[in-house]
């Protein structure tokens, strides 16, 4: 197989899809399930026009997304903006998907990239960013899962913790990129609570809860990002706050802890913060312990050193950070936050730029940009 012909076809097949009538970011994302595919399939049968080839799997795949996300549209316009409290009906045909897809015969990994882009509707690209992997390595794992499971009958459900591993990263998508796919994923999470009495569900859907409370503070009119710190907390939906809570509590109670249950139990200390200055941040360090003793994950390692950075200082947050790899998404901002309650805005600008340029999204780049703005002009003053 000739690897540089297939880059050099790539363009002029988006180029093709986009004549078609996708928008280009879906046509781009086409093209990398067809190259997959060519990559498995051309070494045993080449085709005679490549081009053609690749244009026809390409359309076929865009087709087969344009479908999927037309079919969670639906699902949506059926949910209100906020979702509602209490029990919800136990049977639920998205959620049955989701359980399918979660097929044993897949790692976890590969049944959570394929539930989240077949049911979840969410693209290569965004699932590659919350596994912190590139997007063709992910397009492999997808297209080895669809394979997988070509022949497969769906008569054996997948397991919980794979189902809320997809639920999660649903909700964060929506709760921070461009798709609003956030009140979908609680209104899912409420019905698999209904349906069985487990934790962890309970604990991320108290998770869900008390982040999307916060939700109206998040962004300004403008759209600005607005820092934690700086949220008019007057906007926070009290009700969801307290359901939350009411949720976590209840989980907690049964004394098996899980990570979601831990994240949720730091995300209610900063609910009941009255002022940001007001918050508990020796609990949150506390709880950052645990979900890392629980996870091991790089991520919660560096949430920890911000809030050890509030609880001890930032000379104990920059010490916490240097055990992290520098390559990790949003470590050059956590680093520039840190050096600027330092004392150090020189440092703290350049890293906020260089954080800037690698943000996952355009509302945290301007952000971010501004904060290397702000610090620049403050130094030049």
């Amino acid at each position: 197989m000739n690897e540089s012909l297939l880059r050099e076809l790539v363009p002029a097949v988006i180029g093709v899809l986009v004549r078609r009538g996708a928008d280009f970011a879906s046509a781009e994302d086409a093209v990398q399930e067809a190259l997959a595919e060519a990559v498995r399939v051309w070494p045993d049968d080449p085709p005679h026009d490549p081009k053609g080839w690749l244009v026809t799997v390409g359309w076929r795949k865009f087709l087969d997304v344009a479908r999927a996300d037309a079919s969670r549209r639906q699902r949506e316009t059926r949910v209100e903006s906020e979702p509602p409290p209490g029990p919800a009906e136990a049977v639920d045909d998205t959620l049955q998907l989701y359980f399918l897809c979660a097929h044993p015969s897949l790692t976890p990994a590969s049944a959570v990239a394929l539930t989240l882009r077949a049911v979840g509707g969410l693209t290569t690209r965004q699932i590659a960013q919350a596994y912190l992997v590139p997007e063709a390595t992910m397009a492999q794992r997808i297209s080895r899962a669809k394979r997988m499971v070509s022949g497969v009958r769906f008569n054996q459900p997948g397991d919980v913790a794979t189902v809320l591993r997809v639920l999660y990263l649903v909700f964060n998508e929506g709760y921070s990129g461009d798709v609003d796919l956030a009140g979908e994923a609680i209104r899912l999470t409420r019905r698999l609570a209904a349906r069985i009495k487990h934790e962890e569900v309970a604990g991320l859907l108290a998770l869900m809860l008390l982040h999307h409370a916060r939700r109206p503070a998040r962004t300004a009119p403008d759209g600005r990002l607005v820092p934690l710190a700086e949220q008019d907390r007057a906007l926070w939906n009290t009700r969801l706050i307290a359901e939350g809570v009411d949720v976590l509590q209840a989980a907690l109670a049964r004394d098996r802890l899980g990570e979601f249950q831990a994240q949720a139990a730091i995300a209610a200390l900063h609910a009941d913060a009255p002022t940001a200055e007001e918050t508990d941040w020796v609990q949150i360090v506390e709880w950052y312990d645990e979900l890392v003793r629980l996870t091991g994950n790089p991520v919660a390692r560096l949430n920890r050193a911000v809030a050890v950075g509030e609880a001890d200082g930032p000379r104990a947050g920059l010490a916490a950070l240097a055990d992290l790899d520098p390559a990790l998404p949003r470590y050059a901002a956590v680093a520039a936050y840190l050096h600027e309650r330092d004392g150090e805005p020189v440092t703290a600008a350049r890293l906020y730029a260089e954080a800037a340029r690698s943000a996952p999204s355009l509302a945290e780049r301007d952000h971010l940009t501004r904060q290397a703005a702000r610090l620049n002009a403050r130094s030049r003053g």
